[in-house]
């Protein structure tokens, strides 16, 4: 074990930066890793990093999958290492 491996929480620390761009739960989506292709909620990432500055990164394989970062007046989400993020929404 790598002293970064005891410094993560879990992708549940998401949810609230999260919240302030999308209108659903996005830590209860199933998010399929670009490089592993394990597929799993948000809220299992490896979650490193700041409210400014959080990187989430795949339980399976540790690739990054979603990167968050915020500034006063916008935030910018890469999602470049996920392939597909799966958003369950509620019903009609």
């Amino acid at each position: 074990m790598t002293e970064r491996d005891d410094a993560y929480r879990d992708g549940n620390s998401l949810a609230g930066p999260l919240s302030e761009i999308f209108a659903v739960d996005v830590t209860a989506a199933g998010g399929h890793c670009a490089h592993c292709g394990l597929t799993g909620p948000v809220a299992t990432m490896r979650v490193y990093g700041s409210a400014e500055a959080m990187v989430g990164r795949c339980p399976g394989c540790e690739e990054v999958m979603m990167r968050l970062v915020r500034g006063p007046d916008a935030a910018w989400l890469d999602l470049r290492g996920t392939v597909t993020l799966r958003i369950p929404l509620p019903p009609d």
